[in-house]
């Protein structure tokens, strides 16, 4: 497969890259701060030791991202994406997965957090859309500092066959809708799950919701209409890493 190589920035983003022995990074570009930084942060290795190295000022570094209007912190890569993992080899033997799918969430900024939380919270996978997943967005990697480094990420063409091959494969599939009766903390989460999730202004679509097995909703004040998606993704992440400890 021809893999297109692509620009990210950040401290943590590139760090994490760089420290991820499955990422090929093509080149990087820090300022002398930042390198200096690099060898703090990683003492035991030299993560620059088998990378091409190009040390520029931090206005020279501005013009990989002043369209996307993020900050590079003095930390430029070019990388190429990961080997895709296949969902049905993941799964194969194992049990107590959680999985967390998205139906058209297309935000890079809100896609990262959630990735952040999610691996912050061992949740096992993530299944995008590959036609609405923004693999190449600067923007995504920030907001997932480093994190993408650390998840499992499922790109399938499409939704709904996925969601009918894994009901079929014993996961029960749990919506998230704000207008759902039960309050998702009053589910036991065992066995396979799924988490799906739906778009940031429009939620499910109606075709996709009638996969989930049962909807849940987060208890939140009645007067706010709603959570943004990173942050109640986040709030039932840590629900979920909790009950773990205690069955552990």
């Amino acid at each position: 497969m021809n893999k297109s190589p692509f620009f990210i920035v950040g401290q943590h983003a590139v760090i994490e890259a760089l420290r991820n022995p499955k990422r090929k990074v093509l080149r990087v570009f820090l300022t002398e701060e930042s390198k200096k930084n690099i060898h703090r942060k990683n003492p035991k290795k030299n993560i620059l030791e088998n990378v091409k190295v190009y040390f520029k000022t931090k206005k020279e570094l501005d013009k990989y991202t002043t369209k996307d209007q993020i900050s590079h912190q003095g930390y430029v890569a070019e990388i190429e994406e990961l080997d895709q993992i296949r969902l049905k080899d993941f799964i194969k033997q194992k049990k107590n997965l959680t999985l967390v799918c998205l139906d058209e969430v297309t935000d890079p900024r809100n896609i990262g957090s959630l990735i952040r939380s999610a691996a912050s919270f061992k949740i096992d996978g993530l299944i995008v859309k590959d036609r609405h997943y923004p693999k190449t967005s600067k923007l995504m990697y920030k907001s997932a500092s480093g994190c993408i480094e650390h998840m499992n990420i499922f790109q399938v063409s499409n939704i709904n066959s996925t969601l009918k091959n894994l009901r079929d494969k014993n996961f029960w599939i749990y919506g998230f809708d704000s207008s759902a009766k039960k309050n998702f903390t009053e589910i036991t989460w065992e066995g396979n799950n799924i988490l799906l999730f739906g778009s940031e202004g429009f939620g499910m679509r109606h075709h996709t919701s009638k996969y989930a097995d049962f909807f849940v909703k987060i208890n939140i004040n009645k007067n706010i209409e709603s959570l943004n998606i990173s942050n109640s993704a986040a709030i039932v992440f840590h629900h979920l890493s909790c009950l773990k400890k205690n069955l552990d």
